[in-house]
Order: C-alpha cells, then structure tokens, then sequence
C-alpha cells in the first residue's frame, strides 16, 4: 500500500502515524501537515520528533496554517499545548521539512502514482481542497481516501454541538473535498465513542517497554487521565488510530454502509455538521462509506505489534 498522511499531528495523529510507520505491508511516500489540533509551527516539529523515535525516513511537507475561511480554534486543552500530550523527551531532530509545499505534493505525488495511493486525513481537509481547487481531477489520480472527521448522528464535540473538530475546523474544506470525491471512508466522533479501548487494554499499552511503547504512555498519559478521571469514560478514545486501523485492514470493518455526505455551511447551530442522506431522498450518488462498527480487538492487536 503506497500512503499519504495528512495531519494535524494531536496525540491521536500520532498514535496512528505508529500504526502505519510499523506496518510491514505499508509504504508512507510523505506526510503533510496543516494547522489543526495545534498551530503547524507546531505540528511539524512533532511529525519530525515522531520520525526520530521510530527511526523512520518520510518527507514532510508542511501545508496551509488556517481554515479557508474561518478563525481557528485549537485543542490544546485536550491534546497538551505541544499537540503531543505536553511530551518532554524530544530527542534532537536530525530529520528536516521538505521545501516543497503540501499542497503540490499531494498534486505532484498523484501524478506520479495515478490510481496507487492511498489517502489518510487525520485533521481538517484544508489542504485536500485547496488541492482539489488547483486542480479538480485530483480526486479521480487517488485509489482510496479515508478521512477521520463528521458526526454521523448529531453527536459532536464542539461548541456546534451537532459538528465533530475536524470538520467544524474548516466546514467550507470540508464541503468541497467531499463534493470532489466521488468515493471516501468516514470514520466519526460517534464511531470513535463506541469503539475506544478498555482501561485494562490501555493500561497494558503503556506496560510495553520499548521506545515506541515509552513513547506512546508519554505521548497518552495526560488525554488518558482527562478522559479517564476527569470525564469519567470507561474506555480511551482512538479517533485517528481508528480511521489509519480500517486502512490498513479493511477487514476490521463490522458494519458500513453508503450514502451521500455533505456539510453544513450555513446553519447557525448546525454550521461543520456532516449531513447523512440515509433515506436517499437528495436523489444524490452516494459518496461516502460510513463506518458504524469495527473489530476493536484487531485495533488493540495492532498496536501490541506496533509497540513490541
């Protein structure tokens, strides 16, 4: 599998960067960042930290640094001010960004491999659609585009309440790349809450002790406690791991189906919602294989292996 991760680098980024990074049947051709869970000044320096830990060769370019239209809100609050948990043990970067900027990349790369790539978005699709506006056949060159982002059932974790962040950080980037993508995977925040790993389960990830298992407890421990403590959860969250999970093995997929997705622009309490046309009624083509359940034991099996 030949990969593109586009990402915003939060603890979850990176937890499914180790996923792909580690994968013996996965080959990342580069990494592109955008402003997101933190500003980019900050995500770069954390996808070249990653690299450095796992000892892995990636170029990355880094991308646009705010919605298309929007003021941007960070998550610091929940990913550490860092982005990566508040991480301490940063080893020296030896490893540097690319001149080339993300967005001609992606564009560069898709010529060169029409039809083989495979595209991860972990954060918002701001760099997707200001591909897509430069040129629009950029869709058709990608063989298979998963996205971590939307509510498929009004449930959300932004001041929107109906809207989950990725999306509701740049709805109009949003709009536009899933009206360009004729086909995608959506991984939801409602998704994300029913299939998040038992304490027990993250407990025993961070006893694994390697340097990726040392790193991923570093990178965890704060979002894990909020999550655990302060929130009351039963179980840590894996929205990102989980999008980069079912990329990687489709086969972890339980239940899907296809519809016509889009978003909302203009809705004062609705503004970054993914609207689901479940009933067909639009008389649109389905764009959009939703994911409504997975195997979260082959997750949890996954990163055993990614961090032994």
């Amino acid at each position: 599998m030949k990969m593109i991760i586009d990402t915003d680098a939060g603890v979850d980024d990176s937890q499914a960067i180790i996923l792909a990074l580690t994968h013996p049947d996965v080959d990342v051709l580069a990494i592109t960042t955008l402003t997101g869970n933190v500003h980019i000044d900050m995500v770069n320096p954390n996808v070249l930290t990653i690299l450095e830990i796992l000892d892995c060769d990636v170029p990355v370019y880094p991308g646009i640094d705010r919605p298309l239209v929007q003021e941007w809100e960070d998550a610091a609050e929940f990913h550490g001010g860092d982005g990566m948990g508040n991480f301490k043990d940063r080893p020296p970067l030896t490893r540097a960004l690319e001149d080339e900027h993300a967005v001609h990349a992606l564009l560069r790369l898709s010529r060169e491999y029409p039809g083989e790539l495979t595209l991860v978005a972990l954060g918002p699709l701001t760099n997707l659609a200001a591909a897509i506006r430069i040129d629009p056949d950029f869709p058709a060159r990608i063989k298979k585009f998963v996205f971590m982002g939307g509510t498929i059932a009004a449930q959300g974790n932004t001041p929107i309440v109906t809207a989950e962040y990725n999306i509701y950080t740049d709805p109009e980037a949003a709009f536009i790349t899933l009206d360009a993508f004729e086909e995608s995977t959506m991984l939801s925040w409602e998704t994300t809450v029913a299939h998040g790993f038992n304490w027990e389960q993250f407990d025993h990830l961070c006893s694994i002790d390697t340097v990726n298992g040392r790193f991923y407890k570093a990178i965890s421990a704060r979002n894990a406690k909020r999550v655990r403590e302060a929130l009351g959860r039963p179980a840590y969250l894996l929205p990102d791991p989980l999008a980069m999970a079912i990329t990687l093995q489709p086969e972890l997929i339980r239940q899907s189906s296809k519809h016509y997705v889009t978003v909302e622009l203009n809705g004062a309490l609705t503004r970054g919602q993914t609207v689901i046309d479940y009933m067909g009624i639009s008389g649109k083509a389905p764009n959009c294989h939703v994911i409504q359940a997975l195997d979260t034991v082959g997750v949890y099996q996954m990163f055993v292996r990614a961090l032994s």
